[in-house]
C-alpha cells in the first residue's frame, strides 16, 4: 500500500492565496477551505487509501520557547486563520484523519506519521505531500519520498541532494547555518545555501566541522571567517538546527486508523455551507467505488 501525509497548513496557504474568495451564509470566509477539500478529494480520486492531513491548530509550539522570535499568528490575515478549525472540522466530515498540533506543529505529525508508515512492512512507499524544505530531512529510500504536488515534483534521496546539496539528515544542519525566514529563525552570519551545502556533504553534521577553515578541504570562499563565524556562533547554530529537527513523537496513531472508509454522515452539512454540493456526490461516488 501506499501512504499520502498532506501538509494541511500548507495547503490552506496556497489555496487562501490562489483562490477567488467565498464566504458562507454566516459571512465566514471559507474559500481556501473549498479548495483544500477538492484538493484532498483529488488525491482520494487519484487512488489514495491510506491518508492523514496534519494542520497547525495553533501556529505557536514549543519551538517559541526556545527562540522567542520563532514563527507566530502575528501579522497572518484572520480570514485565513479563522479557517483552520474548518478545514479541520470539514476533513473530518469527510473522513480523513487530521491530525490538528497544538504543542507541536504540522511537520511534526508529518514526520511522526513518516516513521510509523515506513516501520510498517506493509507499506510500500510513503509519500509526505508538502514542498516544505523541512520535510526532505524524512526522506529514505526506497520508501519515503517528498512530493510537490503542484510541480509534481518527486524527491528521493538523490533528489534532495540535487537540491540542497547535502543528504536528508543533514538537512536540520543546512538549516542551522542557512536559517530559515518562513520559520523565524536567521542562521549565521555569511552561511549561504551553497557554503552550508559544500561544507555539510563533507562533514554531515555541525559537531564534525572543525573550527579551522583551512583544514575542511572544500573549495569554499571565505573559509577562515565562516570557520571563525561558526566557532563563536556553534550554539547558535546547534539551537537552529533544534529548532530544524522535526519530532518523530506526535500521537498520530497506526497506518490502519489513516484508511479512508468514506465520508460521514456530517459531510453534506458541510458541503452545502461551503457551497460544495458537488463534492458530496464526488465523494459518495468514491465511497462506492471502494465498497466493491
Amino acid at each position: 500500500m501506499e501512504v499520502h501525509l498532506v501538509d494541511g497548513t500548507y495547503e490552506l496557504f496556497r489555496h487562501f492565496f490562489a483562490v477567488p474568495s467565498y464566504r458562507d451564509s454566516t459571512g465566514q470566509e471559507v474559500g481556501a477551505v473549498r479548495g483544500v477539500l477538492g484538493t484532498v478529494l483529488t488525491i482520494l480520486e487519484d487512488g489514495a487509501t491510506h491518508l492523514g492531513v496534519a494542520t497547525d491548530h495553533v501556529i505557536e509550539s514549543f519551538r517559541n520557547e526556545l527562540w522567542l522570535d520563532y514563527k507566530t499568528g502575528a501579522g497572518i490575515d484572520a480570514d485565513l486563520l479563522s479557517q483552520f478549525p474548518l478545514l479541520e472540522g470539514g476533513l473530518e466530515a469527510l473522513g480523513v484523519r487530521v491530525w490538528a498540533m497544538v504543542d507541536q506543529e504540522a511537520d511534526d505529525a508529518l514526520a511522526a506519521a513518516a516513521a510509523v508508515a515506513s516501520a510498517d512492512r506493509r507499506v510500500e512507499r510513503v509519500l509526505v505531500c508538502t514542498p516544505d524544505k523541512d520535510l526532505a530531512q524524512c526522506v529514505a529510500d526506497p520508501r519515503v519520498a517528498q512530493l510537490d504536488r503542484r510541480t509534481g515534483r518527486l524527491l528521493d534521496e538523490a533528489g534532495v541532494r540535487e537540491k540542497f546539496g547535502v543528504e536528508p539528515a543533514s538537512i536540520p544542519d543546512w538549516l542551522g547555518l542557512v536559517g530559515d525566514a518562513a520559520d523565524g529563525f536567521p542562521g549565521l552570519p555569511g552561511w549561504g545555501a551553497k557554503s552550508a551545502s559544500a561544507v555539510l556533504a563533507r562533514f554531515q553534521h555541525l559537531e564534525r566541522i572543525p573550527e579551522d577553515g583551512g583544514s575542511w578541504d572544500v573549495k569554499v570562499r571565505g573559509a577562515p571567517k565562516l570557520a571563525a563565524t561558526l566557532a563563536s556562533q556553534r550554539d547558535l547554530a546547534l539551537l537552529f538546527r533544534d529548532l530544524a529537527t522535526l519530532r518523530t513523537d506526535a500521537p498520530v496513531g497506526e497506518v490502519d486508523e489513516w484508511r479512508w472508509r468514506g465520508p460521514t454522515d456530517d459531510y453534506p452539512d458541510w458541503v452545502r455551507r461551503l457551497g460544495l454540493d458537488r463534492l458530496a456526490d464526488r465523494a459518495r461516488r468514491l465511497a462506492d467505488r471502494g465498497a466493491h
